[in-house]
């Protein structure tokens, strides 16, 4: 990822040291977020609107490593122990409290695993940030926007809902759009994985009648509706290549929250 975007500024943790300075929050880019293409969007979208509402921010840049969950769910434990003590000895030596990502895989590594290997942060996903930022009013949606009135149906990511109990957050962003949500019959606690998680993202499918997220793309269908919102990258790779399968691309979009409110500020 680039430190600069024009016009907003990403600095990096190491260039505020240099200057003695110190942000109110490290936003952990993670892995998708630098190098995957389509998600590197979610991470400009959610940089910007850091920029526009004048959250005093960084980002670890070169020094932001693989929080090692793909190892661990994997089952290679030595090599996610290595990563994530490095991460951490990082992360201690800026003295990091508060952290927020977009990615509920790093979210849920760097909140509930880090701690037992001397990393203890407050950690926020992206979703819960950006409903405090809207409850405040420091997010000020245009009327009528781009999503007046269109068709939202949000898919759950498992690290976000199920493993950390996070279903309102999404749900209060989508609220703040002037568009309607409507639930997937498997929602919430019943949602359905995506089909990625546990390190399924990196592995070829297993013999089955069906993939998952094949799935899970046609209960999103089944609400008709314009947008798959999702909270994950994981969710972003598999929802679109669920609606790349049905060649509902012209019609249906996937989109991140972060882009889905970049899109609709003021």
């Amino acid at each position: 990822m680039t430190t600069d975007i024009k016009p907003f500024k990403v600095p990096t943790m190491a260039q505020l040291a240099a200057e003695g300075k110190a942000p109110e929050v490290l936003f952990w880019v993670g892995c998708a977020g630098s190098f995957d293409e389509r998600y590197k969007q979610v991470t400009i979208a959610f940089a910007k609107i850091l920029n526009k509402v004048g959250v005093n921010f960084a980002v670890l840049g070169t020094e932001e490593s693989c929080t090692g969950d793909p190892a661990r769910r994997a089952g290679n434990e030595f090599t996610f122990q290595m990563q994530a003590i490095s991460n951490i000895e990082t992360l201690n030596a800026y003295n990091v409290k508060k952290i927020v990502t977009a990615c509920p895989h790093c979210f849920n590594t760097l909140k509930n695993e880090y701690p037992e290997l001397g990393g203890t942060y407050e950690v926020i996903h992206h979703s819960v940030y950006l409903q405090q930022l809207i409850n405040e009013g420091k997010i000020k949606l245009k009327g009528g926007g781009e999503f007046k009135g269109k068709r939202i149906t949000y898919h759950d990511s498992c690290y976000l809902g199920r493993a950390n109990d996070i279903y309102e957050a999404p749900r209060e962003v989508l609220a703040a759009l002037d568009a309607q949500l409507f639930e997937m019959k498997a929602s919430k606690a019943k949602g359905l994985c995506c089909g990625a998680g546990g390190a399924q993202m990196f592995k070829d499918a297993e013999k089955g009648t069906k993939e998952v997220n094949i799935e899970r793309i046609e209960q999103a269908l089944e609400t008709t509706p314009d947008v798959v919102a999702v909270g994950c990258p994981f969710c972003m790779v598999m929802m679109s290549d669920g609606i790349k399968n049905k060649e509902k691309e012209s019609t249906v979009r996937v989109y991140d929250l972060a882009e889905l409110i970049d899109k609709s500020m003021e």
